[in-house]
């Protein structure tokens, strides 16, 4: 699966960069002192959207009952961004940060579970966020298949996720039933069912953990707003229209087809920002900028992959 996923990156990237063919130099923006400004922007609200996916896990797992430290869980964090990033792999970072903490806090499943929502709420947040990009600016409606790929793909997660949750609720029955016998169905329906049942009865805590959820979709897009910046992206590419396409970007690049979403999220921002006028090479180093910004950040987590896990002495 790593092999073909490499080959898959470096095919997609391969037809973009030919595609683009001498147009190269217009992507590359002169190194003045607003370009750098823009750059370190970015940057920091990128890191900045890690702190808040570490308090993001945190409000999950406080509702679950654990409260590991913060600063705990930003170390976990950055570690497992570390290995999905910078050391792909078919395990990733989450896989690393359910094994590290379920060790420490002797709670596997629920840890589990705290990651398998945490993710979820991505799947809820993020779609919304396109289609109110859509609605506040008419637009953006009236670009062809730019346009219907983003609707599609926010309606199509929604939906999507109706019916994965519609499945784990109704257990021994129909489709569910036949997929009983996968083990990797069944963890995930438990924590799934274990962690609604625990949100359902905790309104406030639910609607904290949607208010942070939201908060980190919000940062990363305004980091990708101050990309587009430092690129010198047209003044169309503005707030609605990254509100707009960045999330239908950042949904479609955790396909596993590609290495970090490498050549995927550099063809959907050629597709979305092309007709804003846009040229193709600037929307591919926009999709590379913002790969290149998570990479540094992820950067930082090598300590804390290192270090690993220290087991408690025993009382």
């Amino acid at each position: 699966m790593l092999a073909a996923r490499l080959v898959v990156s470096a095919l997609l990237l391969w037809l973009l960069v030919t595609k683009i063919g001498a147009n190269w130099p217009q992507a590359i923006p002169d190194p003045t002192t607003k370009t750098l400004a823009w750059l370190s922007g970015a940057l920091i609200l990128t890191f900045g959207g890690v702190v808040l996916s570490a308090v993001r896990w945190g409000a999950v797992l406080n509702a679950l009952g654990q409260h590991p430290p913060l600063r705990r869980l930003l170390s976990l964090y950055l570690a497992g961004q570390f290995m999905g990033n910078v050391l792909p792999s078919t395990i990733g970072g989450d896989a690393l940060r359910v094994a590290r903490l379920s060790r420490e806090n002797g709670e596997a499943p629920t840890t589990f579970a705290s990651v398998v929502l945490e993710r979820l709420t991505g799947w809820v947040v993020l779609p919304l966020i396109t289609l109110t990009g859509l609605a506040l600016n008419p637009g953006l409606r009236e670009l062809g298949r730019a346009s219907t790929i983003a609707f599609a793909t926010a309606a199509g997660t929604l939906v999507l996720l109706a019916a994965v949750l519609g499945l784990t609720a109704t257990s021994g029955r129909g489709i569910e039933a036949r997929l009983e016998h996968n083990e990797g169905w069944r963890r995930f329906t438990s924590a799934t069912r274990f962690g609604i049942q625990h949100l359902t009865r905790q309104p406030a805590a639910t609607a904290r953990i949607l208010a942070t959820a939201f908060a980190y979709q919000l940062v990363l897009i305004a980091a990708a707003l101050m990309a587009a910046r430092a690129l010198g992206l047209p003044a169309g590419v503005g707030p609605t229209a990254l509100l707009a396409f960045v999330p239908a970007v950042l949904i479609a690049q955790v396909i596993p087809i590609s290495i970090s979403g490498l050549g995927v999220r550099e063809g959907l921002f050629a597709l979305f920002l092309h007709p804003l006028g846009v040229p193709r090479s600037q929307a591919v180093a926009l999709g590379l900028l913002l790969y290149l910004l998570n990479l540094v950040v992820s950067l930082l987590g090598a300590p804390a992959f290192a270090v690993g896990h220290r087991a408690s002495p025993v009382t």
